[in-house]
Order: C-alpha cells, then sequence, then structure tokens
C-alpha cells in the first residue's frame, strides 16, 4: 500500500483528494493537515510515502515544509499542488527535493498516477504548466551556470535532451545508444550536477542556455 498524506489550507480539497486517495486499492490516506508545520509533523509522526502538498499555506509554505522533510530522510516524497501561477516558490520547493508538482484542478487519474510514480521514485512535472515553469526559471535572476565544463559531450548532448523533457527511451533512440547507456549518464548527471532528480536537471540545463524554445513536456 502507497501510504499518502494530504496537506493544503483548504479543507474542502483535503477531503476531496483523501476520499479519491482513499478508494483507490493500492493506497491509504494516512493523515492530513492544513499548513507546512501540519506536514512536518505528519511525517515525523507517520510513516508516509508520498507527501501531496499546496505550496501556499499558512504558518510555514510548502517550500520550508518540503526541505525540512527532505532533509530528514529520503521518505517521504514529496509532490506539490500549485497553479498556473508558476513563480519562485514552485522553483524553491524543487530545489528544496520535492519531487515535481501538479495542477490542483488535475485530472483525478492523472493524480493517482502521479502518486503512483513519485512512489517509484520518478519525477512529475504537470505537462500544461509546464511552460510557465520555463518561463519562471528564465525570469528568475541568477550567476551563469558553468555545466558545461565539468561534463563530457555526450552528457551534454543527455542533458539538453532531458532539458527538452525526453524519455530515456526517446534520447536513447537520438542519440542512437542503448537506455542503458543513457540510465547511466543521467547517473552521471545527477552526481557531477548535485542534482536531487530529473526536475532539477530540467530546471538547470534552462537555467545554464541549453535549451532554446518553448516546448510542453511531462516528467514522469
Amino acid at each position: 500500500m502507497i501510504r499518502v498524506a494530504v496537506v493544503d489550507d483548504q479543507p474542502l480539497l483535503v477531503s476531496a483528494f483523501a476520499a479519491l486517495i482513499g478508494n483507490q486499492p493500492d493506497m491509504v490516506v494516512t493523515g492530513t493537515g492544513a499548513n507546512g508545520q501540519d506536514a512536518v509533523e505528519l511525517c515525523t509522526v507517520d510513516q508516509v510515502d508520498v507527501l501531496l502538498m499546496d505550496i501556499r499555506m499558512p504558518v510555514m509554505d510548502g517550500v520550508e515544509a518540503t526541505r525540512r522533510i527532505v532533509d530528514a530522510g529520503p521518505r517521504p516524497r514529496v509532490l506539490i499542488l500549485t497553479t498556473f501561477n508558476i513563480d519562485a516558490l514552485v522553483l524553491g520547493a524543487v530545489a528544496a527535493g520535492a519531487r515535481g508538482f501538479l495542477l490542483k484542478d488535475a485530472d483525478p487519474v492523472r493524480l493517482l498516477d502521479a502518486i503512483r510514480a513519485v512512489h517509484r521514485g520518478d519525477a512529475v512535472v504537470d505537462a500544461q504548466a509546464t511552460p510557465a515553469l520555463l518561463d519562471a526559471v528564465r525570469a528568475s535572476p541568477r550567476e551563469p551556470v558553468p555545466l558545461v565544463e565539468g561534463l563530457t559531450p555526450r552528457e551534454t548532448e543527455v542533458l539538453t535532451l532531458i532539458g527538452h523533457g525526453r524519455t530515456n527511451a526517446e534520447i536513447g533512440e537520438e542519440l542512437f545508444i542503448a537506455e542503458t547507456t543513457v540510465k547511466t549518464h543521467v547517473r552521471s548527471l545527477l552526481t557531477k550536477l548535485a542534482a536531487r532528480d530529473r526536475v532539477a536537471l530540467v530546471v538547470l540545463a534552462h537555467g545554464a542556455g541549453l535549451v532554446g524554445g518553448q516546448r510542453t513536456v511531462s516528467l514522469d
């Protein structure tokens, strides 16, 4: 069973999400909360696999809650709930270790699939919100990141394609290499760039200017 906690400052949303998740044969709701402090306490007291959490809440926002939860250990994995207003808070949550984000009005099936994907260890970015995420990345003031200097040419190619939202299989086909080789390059990128997951690699690729233009992508 996937143990899920739901935290949002809107009680109706919490009830709706909890009811949806609780009706799944492979999921159970272990707790609910209304702010980031509740989230931290829930994850301290209960065993939680996936935390579904709002980004903007009283007492403690989702960024600080994510940071504290991720720093405490590998579980739970955090899936952020947000709107189309992708901004510094969402980027901050990703940087703090969230496994991705999903729009609050996402289709129920999409929400459940995202929870399962995050539980497996995958990263999830809502395809509808990705252009807004990339706009926010471009608009965020940042120092130039000398990423390419420490990477091999092949790793740079793989990182660029990750930034475009390609899956491992698609990268393998495009570069004419085995998918297992792609996975090796991805692991190397995560280590060299000190990135927590694939979402962080997307942000880094765009921040380093490796990706031009906009393309709607989904990482799952």
